[in-house]
């Protein structure tokens, strides 16, 4: 007897395979879709031509229906319009997150329930369980792949009716699997995080996209306002970046501040990099909201470690949390909070708190 249909959404990679795979395994009554997000090139191994084909073979492989849809206005009009205007603003987007919120887990649940889905499934590395209080979203069993930072968007409805197969595997027992059933995907590279724009080229892109907010080039800036040099637009800038400033100093220079009415870029020392606690806006929450008091660990960018803060204000626009941890807070990315591996929910980072003296965090360094 069936499970129940699932709608399992395919990207042509191992993950999403393999997922389709074990469940058919665990009977039930699998659908493979591939997404069209993007209608341009892409070199992110991810959406293309190629990428569908694969998502094909591997389906009439384990004789499921296979379908394309189509979500490339969504997915114009909600990241890749979201991820140009913030970085016009001076800001830095997560276009992952943005479309898991709006395409992924919303537009696609859609289309699969009109396929009598019950279900939906992705090949993301993050594990869902029925919990005292509802489902819960955990991060994945292989923490170099964890991909919960990136769900926390998600929201509880969609939650609840989503599988992630893969997300108590490493990856080299996803990969191994994938050999092991023979399917033609099993040594294919891993795609990159952004599909519509190669890793290092997000400027120019960012200019060659029309948008109603003007390129804003300025001054790069020391912390007492004196001029180092000059640059051609904030969105080529993200706080905490040390690469590519353009600017010969004796010592190592990071982005601290963007100010996108003047344009100017403030540059310092990697101290003022560091700050004290974050405000976030627009929250999802995927439990109930933490109360003001509450410890929590919040992760700020996807290959950050979560870091221990205390969350010291929280209402129905957002909330505002303490950490001596932390480095890098970058408006428009996400803020992620944790109750140890479980998922609370997030909310998009709106600013930084000024900094404590002393403090320090074992993070990597924030850049292009």
């Amino acid at each position: 007897m069936s499970r129940g249909r699932v709608v399992v959404g395919m990207s042509g990679g191992v993950d999403s395979s393999v997922s389709a795979a074990l469940l058919v395994e665990q009977g039930y009554d699998v659908i493979g879709v591939a997404m069209r997000l993007w209608e341009g090139e892409t070199e992110s191994g991810c959406c293309s031509l190629d990428d569908f084909l694969d998502a094909r073979l591997v389906s009439e492989q384990l004789k499921i229906p296979f379908y394309v849809m189509d979500f490339r206005d969504e997915f114009r009009a909600t990241v890749v319009a979201n991820f140009v205007e913030e970085y016009r603003r001076g800001r830095t987007p997560n276009p992952c997150a943005r479309c898991n919120h709006s395409v992924k887990f919303a537009s696609f649940w859609d289309r699969a329930r009109e396929l009598g889905g019950e279900w939906i499934a992705t090949g993301h590395y993050a594990q869902r369980r029925d919990g005292a209080d509802g489902v819960e979203l955990l991060r994945g069993a292989d923490r170099s792949k964890d991909q919960s930072y990136f769900l926390f968007s998600m929201g509880r409805a969609a939650l609840e009716q989503t599988l992630f197969p893969v997300g108590h595997m490493h990856k080299d027992e996803v990969r191994a699997e994938a050999e092991r059933r023979g399917l033609p995907v099993a040594d294919k590279p891993d795609s990159q995080e952004i599909c519509f724009a190669p890793r290092g080229t997000h400027a120019a892109f960012v200019e060659a996209q029309p948008s109603s907010v003007p390129i804003l080039a300025g001054a790069i800036v020391d912390d007492s306002g004196a001029e180092l040099a000059r640059h051609g637009g904030v969105h080529r800038f993200t706080i905490g970046q040390r690469r590519g400033l353009g600017i010969a100093a004796e010592r190592p220079l990071y982005v601290t501040g963007i100010d996108a009415e003047s344009g100017a870029v403030r540059v310092g020392n990697d101290a003022d990099v560091r700050s004290a606690g974050l405000v976030a806006r627009e929250p999802q929450w995927l439990s109930d909201p933490p109360a003001v008091g509450t410890s929590v660990t919040v992760k700020i960018r996807s290959r950050f470690e979560p870091q221990a803060a205390v969350i010291t204000s929280i209402s129905g626009d957002g909330f505002e949390l303490e950490s001596a941890l932390l480095r890098a807070v970058a408006p428009g990315q996400a803020a992620v909070l944790y109750d140890g591996d479980r998922v609370l929910g997030g909310g998009w980072i709106r600013t930084a708190k000024a900094a404590t003296a002393g403090a320090t965090a074992e993070v990597g360094d924030a850049r292009n």
